[in-house]
């Protein structure tokens, strides 16, 4: 009998992950250039840009419609994040923005749900399976917005924290990852006064190259975690919530979100396993809860890059948002079932009328947030 051969060694998986490492710092880089460039526009032009944002039903729509834009809230948010280091944000004004990306991040997986248009009981599940996290994020808004006007509760409470972790706001927190992406940023500062670029306009290409790095690295980071992870993650899928939903589905989509980078390939994994019956709305219902804790990871490692404890407060304002919305609409019995009454009624009609669906999407991601910035903003 001879032995069967040992399998060869696959490199992919070792390279893919020191890939992503320097993807991270790449992404690090990105959100300390756009911090940087703002800077550098000066207080007039902060003011001009940002003004809008001081009216919160706009900084909503705002968050919505950047986080359309770039189809991921884990790129927005960092954004947001860089915009309060700069000192373009305050705190208060960057909290609604975020809970805006909540809402704008569910259009992915809505918009992959429109692939099962032509069957319809595939469609009537998928499109229920999609929308239950749209219908949760709103009424968390609904429900947490106005909270927070009145009392101030969430940004309190991520105040509270990051005084305890690095000081309270007005100091420079000396983060060492500042430090590290310095000399590259420095570099590039450098690269555009060497072209003859100066004040406003050196300011507007750093902030332009920054939103570049940082798209970039977060698109590659997504898609080597993805093909490093994918196979696994579907796997833990199926056996998880085979066997049920509740605490094991929520801590299963923050481990996926946060092993991903993304919220949507979450999310959108659900979709088709949906479609086909493989799963229940309510047993995927969770794992949607869970991304949104998840992918509040990516603003973090953004607050890093950061030298004011305002940034790691915003940043921690929408963990504690959704933290907090996880709370009053599921863990509490009474409101858990309004998210999944309300996307099973919408599939139906959807069913019914398919051209709906593609206007309920155009009307809640753009056309409506859009209505709110020209009104309001």
């Amino acid at each position: 009998m001879t032995d069967s051969p040992t399998p060869a060694f696959d490199i992919r998986g070792p390279v893919r992950s020191a890939l992503v490492v320097g993807l991270i710092y790449f992404f690090l880089v990105g959100v300390s250039s756009l911090e940087a460039g703002i800077k550098i526009m000066g207080e007039d032009t902060q003011e001009r840009l940002f003004s809008a944002a001081s009216n919160p039903i706009a900084a909503l729509c705002i968050g919505i419609l950047g986080t359309v834009l770039v189809q991921s809230s884990s790129a927005s948010t960092s954004v947001i994040v860089g915009l309060v280091a700069s000192g373009a944000l305050g705190v208060d004004d960057a909290v609604p923005m975020v809970m805006g990306a909540n809402i704008g991040t569910t259009v992915t997986n809505t918009l992959v749900s429109l692939g099962h248009i032509r069957q319809s009981n595939e469609f009537r599940r998928a499109f229920a399976a999609a929308t239950v996290h749209d219908f949760f994020n709103v009424l968390a808004v609904s429900l947490l917005l106005p909270f927070e006007l009145a009392t101030g509760a969430i940004s309190s409470t991520a105040k509270w924290i990051s005084g305890q972790l690095v000081g309270s706001a007005g100091t420079e927190w000396k983060s060492p990852v500042k430090a590290w992406v310095k000399a590259p940023v420095s570099w590039l500062k450098s690269f555009w006064e060497f072209v003859g670029t100066s004040g406003n306009l050196q300011g507007v290409l750093m902030v332009l190259t920054g939103l570049v790095i940082i798209l970039l690295a977060l698109t590659l980071i997504t898609k080597n975690m993805r093909a490093l992870v994918a196979d696994r993650v579907e796997r833990a899928v199926n056996a998880m919530l085979s066997r049920g939903g509740g605490t094991v589905a929520l801590i299963l989509g923050i481990l996926i979100t946060i092993a991903v980078q993304s919220s949507s390939i979450t999310t959108s994994i659900l979709i088709p396993l949906a479609g086909a019956g493989v799963i229940t709305l309510r047993n995927a219902y969770p794992v949607t809860l869970g991304a949104n804790v998840g992918t509040t990871i990516t603003a973090l490692l953004a607050s890093l890059a950061a030298s004011s404890p305002e940034s790691l407060t915003v940043a921690l304002a929408h963990t504690t948002f959704n933290v907090m919305g996880i709370f009053f609409l599921y863990i509490i019995p009474l409101a858990r079932d309004l998210p999944i009454i309300a996307a099973e009624r919408l599939a139906d009609i959807a069913v019914e009328r398919r051209t709906l669906a593609v206007g309920y999407v155009a009307f809640v991601f753009i056309v409506l947030p859009l209505i709110g910035v020209a009104l309001l903003g």
